[in-house]
């Protein structure tokens, strides 16, 4: 009998309980996905075996980078030219977010980003050993392109 009564007593809080009990049970029912989103047009891979040098680290596919940061990777495998004059510098890795190394074991590269004038926030990091970390957010957090 009270349960009856609860949907006309709280009509608000008995709709919201059922949009949660459902997403709940819709949530449990799905595929598994491989991928979160952690920024725009990319994704964590969580399904794919990570190398050594990316343990621990957040992943990405190289296809599901911005197009941008593809033709950088090309760039880099092409050995250039570069359009910006920075691109090849040494990277020092000051904030700590890769692992450690000797100075000069990694260099960065600009990512383009459309309407921005200057550098902009992206760039590509490699490691002497064919690493490859991805930015979007100018070394703030780094995903390790899994190519």
């Amino acid at each position: 009998m009270l349960l009856r009564s609860v949907p006309r007593l709280f009509p608000g809080l008995f709709l919201r309980l059922v949009a949660c009990l459902v997403a709940v049970l819709l949530t449990g029912c799905s595929s598994a996905d491989t991928t979160t989103g952690t920024g725009a047009g990319t994704g964590s891979v969580t399904g794919t075996s990570a190398p050594s040098w990316a343990e621990g680290m957040e992943t990405v596919e190289e296809a599901r980078l911005p197009a941008e940061a593809r033709r950088t990777l090309d760039l880099i495998d092409e050995g250039g030219p570069f359009p910006y004059a920075k691109d090849g510098s040494v990277f020092g890795n000051f904030e700590r977010e890769l692992p450690r190394h000797e100075r000069g074991f990694y260099h960065e590269y600009t990512v383009r980003t459309p309407g921005e004038r200057d550098r902009g926030a992206r760039r590509i990091v490699t490691g002497r050993g064919g690493e490859v970390y991805y930015t979007d957010d100018h070394y703030n957090s780094f995903r390790a392109v899994l190519r």
